[in-house]
């Protein structure tokens, strides 16, 4: 299994790939994990993550949020 943590705009998201496909959870300030309402299909390689994530979510960003990058 693969996992992921991204800052996407400020709101964390913790993402798995368990075989081919991809689980998405927001981890809040406690750091406890609720699943997100996110279909990433599973062509996307993790490459493509933060693009694909940027494709969703920069409208919804406000102009002060960063941008989106992986937290290791």
């Amino acid at each position: 299994m693969e996992k992921y943590r991204f800052n996407v705009f400020g709101d964390i998201l913790a993402i798995e790939r368990i075989n081919a496909e991809w689980r998405c959870y927001s981890v809040g300030a406690d750091g406890k994990r609720g699943p997100v309402d996110l279909a990433i299909p599973s062509e996307v390689t993790y490459d493509e993550l933060p693009q694909y994530l940027y494709d969703i979510y920069h409208e919804s960003a406000a102009s002060s949020d960063s941008d989106i990058f992986e937290i290791t």
